[in-house]
C-alpha cells in the first residue's frame, strides 16, 4: 500500500514538474516571440526613417531599388543642426590646377579603359531634377547587421596607423591595409583616380575596399575621417557587386557617421549618382581597365567638405559642423586598399585586395591609384610631398609607388591574401 501511495505521490510530483516545464517553455517562447516582434518593430521604424517618400522609383538590373527623393527630404535633414540649413547647390570654389587629361596629347596618354563608367540603375531610368537617387534599404539589409544601431557603420579602429605599427593593435581589429599617405602639414582635400575591380571575398562578414581617407586629429577616440571610394561588402549590400561609397565619422567610428546616406550628415545635391549603387563596368585581368576619379575638398568660403565624382558630378557636401578637427583642416591623407581578415579556421583570409594581384605585376594585372594630389591652403591641387607607404603584412597585400608625366604620383597595390607566404 505504501508503495502505491509513494508512486502516486511521485507521479503527482512528476505532473507538477511537467506542468511547470511546459509553463516555462510557453513563457520562453512568448518571450522569444516578443523579442522577435520587438526587433521587427525596431527594424521597421529604422526603415521608415531611412527610406524617404519617393517622387519616382527605378528598379535596377542588379536588384537594387533606387528612390528619387526630393532634395529637401533626404536623410541629412533628420539632423537637429540641419533643421534650418539652406542647401548649397554648388561649392563657392573648386580647387585650382585640376589635372586636365585633355591637355595630354593622345600619344602621351596611358593605355587605359577611359570608357565612361556608369551605375547599373541608369539602364532603367534617371531621377528628375530637384531629386536625389537613394538606394532603398531593405529589411534583410538591416537584419544582416549585428544590431539595428550598428547598421551602416564600420567597426572601431578601421584606419591604418602608419606611425604605430604595433602588431597587437593590428591583429585586434582584423583590418589590413596597403596604403600611401602624407602627414605633417595642413591638408584641405585630396584627389585620386582609382582603378575599379571586383575582388573576391571569402566570408560574408569581410569586405574589400579602395578609397581615400581625409583624417583629422589623433588616432584616439576623437578621430575625424571622411572616406570615399569603391567597395565590395556582402554584409552591407547583400551581394558581391563593386559599389561607390562614402563614409564619415567624428569620433573614431563610435557613435557618429555611417556609410553613404544611412544616417543624417552628408547633403547630396546630385540627381545622377547614387551612393552605394553598383559601378559598371569593372576592370578585367589583362583586359580593359576602368577607373573612377574622386575629389574631396574643403570649400574655403563656407568650410564644408565637398565631393566630386569624375569630371562632371559634384555629389554634395559634409557640413563642417559635423567635425571637430576637420572643421579646420586635415592632418593626414591616405589612399589605398583595406580588407577585413577574420582569420576563419585560423588562417589568413583569401579575400582579395584590389585586383587580387601583387603590385609588381603592373598595369592590366594589378590595381592602381594614379594622379594622386592634395589640396593646399591656397585651394590648389598639388603633388603630395614625402609620400610614405604602409602595409601590415606585405606578403599578403603590398604597395609600390612611382611617378611619371602622365600619371603624376601613382602606386600599384593589393594582393591575394592567403598564399604560401601568407598562411
Amino acid at each position: 500500500m505504501g508503495d502505491v501511495h509513494f508512486s502516486r505521490e511521485r507521479a503527482g510530483k512528476g505532473v507538477v514538474l511537467i506542468f511547470f516545464w511546459m509553463l516555462s517553455l510557453i513563457s520562453l517562447s512568448s518571450a522569444a516571440r516578443l523579442s522577435v516582434s520587438r526587433q521587427k518593430l525596431q527594424v521597421q521604424n529604422h526603415l521608415n526613417r531611412l527610406n524617404k517618400p519617393a517622387v519616382k522609383t527605378i528598379q535596377s538590373p542588379d536588384g537594387d531599388i533606387i528612390d528619387c527623393v526630393h532634395l529637401a527630404r533626404q536623410p541629412a535633414f533628420d539632423h537637429p543642426f540641419l533643421k534650418d540649413h539652406k542647401i548649397q547647390m554648388r561649392p563657392s570654389y573648386h580647387p585650382e590646377g585640376l589635372f586636365d587629361e585633355s591637355k595630354v596629347s593622345d600619344t602621351e596618354k596611358p593605355k587605359k579603359g577611359s570608357n565612361p563608367i556608369t551605375q547599373l540603375w541608369h539602364m532603367n531610368g534617371k531621377c528628375p531634377e530637384g531629386t536625389i537617387p537613394i538606394r532603398r534599404t531593405k529589411e534583410e539589409d538591416v537584419l544582416r547587421a549585428s544590431s539595428v544601431k550598428r547598421y551602416g557603420r564600420k567597426k572601431h579602429r578601421a584606419i591604418p596607423q602608419p606611425r604605430s605599427a604595433d602588431p597587437d593593435l593590428i591583429n585586434e581589429s582584423g583590418h589590413q591595409h596597403a596604403i600611401a599617405y602624407v602627414e605633417g602639414d595642413k591638408y584641405y582635400g585630396a584627389k585620386a583616380t582609382i582603378n575599379v575591380w571586383e575582388p573576391k571575398i571569402q566570408q560574408p562578414n569581410e569586405f574589400s575596399l579602395s578609397q581615400l581617407w581625409i583624417l583629422g586629429g589623433s588616432f584616439g577616440e576623437d578621430l575625424n575621417s571622411i572616406e570615399a571610394g569603391w567597395q565590395v561588402s556582402p554584409d552591407l549590400y547583400g551581394d558581391n557587386n563593386t559599389r561607390l561609397f562614402t563614409y564619415w565619422t567624428s569620433d573614431a567610428y563610435q557613435a557618429t557617421g555611417c556609410y553613404n546616406l544611412l544616417c543624417s550628415g552628408f547633403i547630396q545635391i546630385n540627381s545622377e549618382i547614387a551612393m552605394g549603387a553598383s559601378i559598371s563596368p569593372v576592370s578585367a585581368y589583362r583586359n580593359s581597365q576602368y577607373d573612377i576619379s574622386i575629389l574631396v575638398w574643403k570649400d574655403p568660403k563656407e568650410g564644408h567638405w565637398w565631393m566630386q565624382f569624375g569630371n562632371d558630378y559634384v555629389l554634395g557636401y559634409w557640413p563642417s559642423f559635423l567635425f571637430s578637427y576637420l572643421a579646420e583642416s586635415a592632418s593626414m591623407i591616405e589612399w589605398g586598399g583595406e580588407v577585413v581578415n577574420s582569420e576563419p579556421d585560423g588562417h589568413h583570409t583569401s579575400t582579395q585586395m584590389g585586383s587580387g594581384r601583387f603590385p609588381e605585376e603592373g598595369f592590366g594585372k594589378s590595381s592602381y591609384f594614379r594622379n594622386i594630389q592634395v589640396v593646399d591652403d591656397s585651394n590648389n591641387l598639388k603633388a603630395p610631398k614625402g609620400l610614405g607607404t604602409f602595409t601590415e603584412q606585405s606578403n599578403c597585400y603590398d604597395v609600390q609607388t612611382g611617378s611619371n608625366g602622365d600619371w603624376g604620383h601613382y602606386f600599384y597595390y593589393g594582393g591575394p591574401g592567403k598564399n604560401p607566404n601568407c598562411p
